[in-house]
């Protein structure tokens, strides 16, 4: 006995000993990491710590789960970075620097501040490893290693590693040496790494960075001198460069079966190819120009595109003179052997074509297809002198402040107040908002606390990158060089000066609307402290309960006051009164259930005594049941027998005070008359009084007055008995509205692209701007005229430039290879060269624009440098939230406030409302109770039949998930912003929205 309890308490022991032991380790030593309580030391820690990485959390228990791999890297940075904590539930002082720095942690964040400014999220894998990469470079790429789907990638990042790899490794090696900045790398790095795991156990396939200190032994040992470049090794030794296809399949075809690579076949010479253009040589060329007295030579280089893309024109141009006799040769050069001619000429673009007039040099041409070149020969003349270049915006005088990456900063921590304009020369907004920038700096030229600056972002990147300036222009506003935000006003000199005045984030307000009270009537506007008093001492008064917002209140305002005056001037003891509902609150609460809204009240002191209730000036209409019609009204007990009993029911859902119900019901008898009475239609029609029978109506999910129902869909047509008629004899689902058309079957010079077409044609072509556009958008619609007419032009002065476009609702599949998301937003007018993507067009939608932006894209062609990677670019929009069927509830149940427009992409007065929707959802962005989204009815028919959408668009309110009301407001950026910022109350369930069809007959 005494031996078991020797080996029992044992047992207890080990494991106190044990927990001891593991309670121990879970103690993390986190004094390498600063904790930070307050604003002040914060600010501090921010200028005197270049590389600054800070933990946010909403509680010390949130954060505990990150303090291990934190307190690691602090360790391991120490000397080139911090790491830093702030938990901002701690206290009242933490929430509000929290609260200041704009940071709401869910539940934890980090963020890199860089030379004292916010750089980024960190966004990548909670390592140690991980987090030093990003610490030792915060403003650099991804690390290839730290990508989705790179596991089976051998990553490589020093000669000691790659050293070992080749020689250890018996399996067969493809290591591919690349730079993080390369866009032909970024290309091919999917595909790598699909072949990686395709031959995973079969071969290595590596990846190397050589674009480092530590790798630039092997860069050099290999002669990599260009990116990316793929080199198989067996035995530690190079034995293959990869010359293939840059596709998956190609790589494992491949290195199942290594071999080298066939040299590509040689292009054939231009001089040898027979023709009757004059290729003429250094020990030629005098002889010949002295010989002929009219010569145009075009001097070219083989590898130059414009040169290919212009041979045939000059050989087809030297064709017809000699089919027609033009006096003349077409000659040809070669300036990269005939080099003392294109020296002597000063040759130093391509193509470059100059004319020889009695044996001596004229002028230079610029005629680059067949037809011109073939008229200027008949008829040579010096072309006009180009205009002078444009000067840059630099060296116009002016109080506009020119910054550069070195200056930068220091001017802005002298100035309270500067608003700084990031453009690029080409970009025609930019050129359209320089004078009004100017005069609006020329006007503040006086106050020294006050500046306006520009930056030009294609000389001077480092400081755009540091602002993620996507699009030009861009402006942002810095208070001493600290405190900045994006501008989002407008772009003249006045709303410039305005918002100096005055600045402050987010959207301009609205211009402000007279109040109504403020307008000269016989209406008075009553208060929560006026109302009672107001009623008891006037015999009757009619009360308006009104919104600012609301379209029908708007509506009746005019006709209000006119009935207002009138009483007045007949000196009727009846007055009209209003209430503002977004004012006074609590009496509105009291009184209203819906805008627009009447109470009639009379005082008590005017009444007779004896009488309990006023008498009505009307008799009180008898019920429609009661009424002798043909209509067969319905109730829960006999409504399914009804539906069952006939082979197609038409059933009228209505309350007895609905107007829009009594305007409907003679037509709607007079078709029941045919229907049910005389038989000359089949089926039947019926009725139901939703005030009698509501459990009924809310089985049918009946939300408006008058609803239809034919139990197979929805009657959507008009409520005339014509239509009523021809529905019940042929009753159909309403046909889908016509197809767009087709733009590419239109005449012009723009090339549409399809999945067939779209490698060859680039490879054709090495400068293109193509468009990727639906057939509904209104914003491409817009830009189609000149898009088209810009084709024009560029094929008859520049022929090499392209114009091209993508039908996005066809090939998906390359709309979606270029990152396009939506229209307008997302990138829809991308700049290709050589097939790869380099630019967002960001230009005016004027032709000028997109003829200027190419010109400057692609000029002539000058010797080949190498490839630098393109930036990616991010999409806008920050207020408005997408939703579909998968988050439409789990959304909307979670928000307090939310305004939802259901569309459709081809309804035209969608597209007029969706910019002032979206604008309007800017200013709600930081509120999180507070959301304006969107539903494409194309997408997600079925949510929409749900929520009772019968026309485009229907915009409705919800409060935590529950439909309150349909907004019948005007679809104005002022009037959304006004009735979000107070929002209608929900309707009581027995008065549903009788206004609601209103809007849907404007449509």
């Amino acid at each position: 006995m005494a031996k078991k309890n020797f080996w029992f308490n044992s047992f207890i022991w080990l494991v106190f000993v044990v927990g001891l032991s593991k309670q121990a380790k879970k103690k993390i030593d986190k004094s390498s990491i600063i904790e930070i309580n307050d604003i002040k030391p914060f600010k501090k820690l921010q200028r005197t710590h270049t590389n600054l990485l800070v933990l946010f959390a909403q509680s010390e228990r949130d954060a505990s789960s990150r303090f291990e791999v934190l307190a690691r890297v602090a360790e391991e940075i120490k000397g080139r970075g911090t790491v830093a904590y702030i938990n901002c539930g701690e206290s009242k002082d933490t929430k509000k620097m929290c609260k200041k720095l704009r940071v709401s942690p869910q539940p934890v964040v980090l963020k890199h501040y860089k030379d004292g400014d916010f750089n980024k999220d960190y966004d990548r894998r909670n390592t140690v490893k991980s987090m030093l990469n990003f610490m030792n470079d915060p403003t650099g790429e991804m690390p290839w290693e730290e990508e989705e789907g790179t596991e089976d990638v051998r990553h490589v990042h020093t000669s000691s590693e790659f050293v070992k790899l080749t020689t250890k490794e018996k399996k067969p090696i493809m290591v591919m040496f690349y730079a993080p900045w390369c866009g032909y790398c970024k290309k091919l790095k999917p595909d790598y790494a699909v072949a990686a795991t395709e031959l995973k156990g079969e071969a290595i396939m590596a990846g190397m960075d050589v674009d480092t200190y530590e790798a630039y032994q092997i860069r050099e040992k290999f002669n990599i001198t260009g990116f990316p470049t793929l080199i198989y090794f067996e035995n530690g030794e190079e034995k293959y460069r990869y010359q293939g296809k840059h596709d998956k399949d190609s790589l494992v075809e491949w290195m199942r079966n290594p071999a080298p690579s066939t040299p590509p076949a040689k292009e054939e010479e231009w001089s040898d190819i027979p023709s009757d253009v004059v290729h003429l040589k250094d020990d030629t060329f005098d002889d010949f120009i002295a010989n002929n007295p009219s010569v145009l030579v075009m001097f070219y280089a083989p590898w130059c595109g414009h040169c290919k893309a212009m041979k045939p024109e000059y050989t087809d141009a030297a064709k017809t003179m000699k089919e027609e006799e033009v006096p003349g040769v077409i000659a040809a050069v070669d300036a990269t052997k005939e080099t003392a001619v294109g020296k002597r000429f000063k040759i130093e673009g391509y193509p470059t074509v100059k004319y020889f007039k009695d044996g001596e040099f004229a002028f230079d041409v610029n005629e680059r297809t067949a037809d011109k070149i073939v008229a200027f020969m008949k008829d040579p003349k010096e072309p006009p002198p180009p205009p002078p270049p444009e000067k840059d915006w630099s060296d116009v005088e002016s109080e506009v402040e020119h910054l550069t990456d070195d200056t930068f900063k220091g001017f802005l921590k002298k100035k309270k107040h500067v608003l700084v304009m990031f453009y690029a020369p080409w970009c025609g907004h930019c050129k359209k908002a320089k004078p009004e920038f100017m005069e609006a700096a020329k006007h503040d030229a006086e106050n020294s606390k006050v500046a306006y600056a520009a930056v030009d972002c294609t000389v001077h990147r480092s400081v755009c990158n540091q602002f993620d300036v996507q699009g030009y222009p861009t402006f942002r506003y810095f208070n001493y060089g600290k405190k900045d935000f994006k501008y989002i006003g407008g772009r003249v000199a006045k709303d410039f000066i305005q918002f100096m005045e005055n600045p402050r984030e987010g959207p301009p307000p609205p211009p402000s609307e007279p109040e109504w009270k403020d307008m000269p009537s016989h209406v008075t506007h009553l208060t929560d402290d006026t109302f009672e008093e107001f009623v008891k001492t006037h015999h009757s008064v009619l009360v308006m309960f009104y919104a600012p917002w609301c379209g029908h209140c708007k509506a009746m305002k005019p006709a209000y006051m006119e009935a207002a005056e009138e009483l007045h001037s007949k000196n009727a003891r009846s007055v009209l009164a209003a209430v503002d509902c977004t004012k006074e609150k609590s009496l509105a609460q009291k009184t209203t259930q819906a805008f627009f809204y009447f109470s009639c009240c009379r005082s008590e002191a005017s009444a007779p005594a004896d009488a309990k209730t006023a008498k009505p000036e009307k008799p009180v209409e008898p019920a429609w049941s009661d009424e002798d019609t043909d209509v067969v009204h319905l109730t829960a007990s006999t409504f399914q027998e009804f539906i069952k009993s006939h082979s197609s029911a038409l059933v009228m859902f209505y309350a007895p005070w609905c107007p829009h119900c009594k305007k409907i019901k003679p037509e709607f008898s007079e078709v029941a008359k045919e229907v049910n009475t005389e038989n000359k239609v089949p089926g039947a029609l019926g009725a139901v009084d939703c005030t009698v029978d509501g459990d009924l109506c809310t089985e049918q999910e009946v939300k408006r007055y008058p609803t239809y129902g034919e139990f197979a869909y929805k009657y959507t047509k008009k409520r005339k008995a014509e239509d009523m008629l021809a529905f019940m004899k042929d009753p159909q689902k309403p046909a889908p509205p016509p197809p767009p058309p087709d733009w590419s079957k239109e005449s012009g010079k723009v090339h549409f692209l399809t999945n067939e077409t779209w490698d060859s044609f680039m490879a054709e072509h090495p400068s293109v701007l193509v468009m990727f556009f639906a057939p509904w958008c209104g914003y491409c619609k817009a830009m189609k005229p000149n898009f088209f007419k810009a084709a024009e032009i560029l094929s008859e002065q520049h022929p090499s430039e392209a114009l091209a476009a993508v039908d996005c609702t066809k090939f998906k599949s390359i709309c979606k290879r270029t990152g396009l998301k939506g229209y307008p937003t997302g990138k829809t007018r991308l700049f290709f060269r050589n097939g790869e993507m380099e630019k967002d067009y960001d230009g005016d939608r004027s032709a000028e624009d997109i003829i200027n932006f190419m010109k400057s894209m692609s000029g002539v062609d000058t010797v080949p440098e190498e490839t630098k990677g393109t930036e990616t670019e991010k999409e806008e929009s920050d207020g408005l939230k997408i939703l579909a069927s998968a988050n439409f509830e789990s959304f909307l149940s979670e928000t307090e406030h939310v305004l939802v427009m259901f569309f459709a992409p081809w309804c035209g007065h969608c597209q007029n409302a969706k910019p002032k929707f979206l604008k309007a959802s800017e200013a709600f962005a930081e509120e999180a109770n507070k959301a304006f989204t969107a539903v494409d009815c194309t997408q997600d028919s079925d949510l929409c039949d749900k929520q009772g959408v019968n026309g485009y668009p229907t915009i409705k309110y919800y409060r935590y998930g529950a439909f309150v009301v349909e907004y019948d407001g005007d679809r104005t950026e002022e009037d959304f912003l006004s009735f979000m910022k107070s929002p209608p109350n929900p309707l009581p369930p027995d008065q549903p929205d009788s206004n609601q069809d209103e809007k849907r007959d404007e449509l």
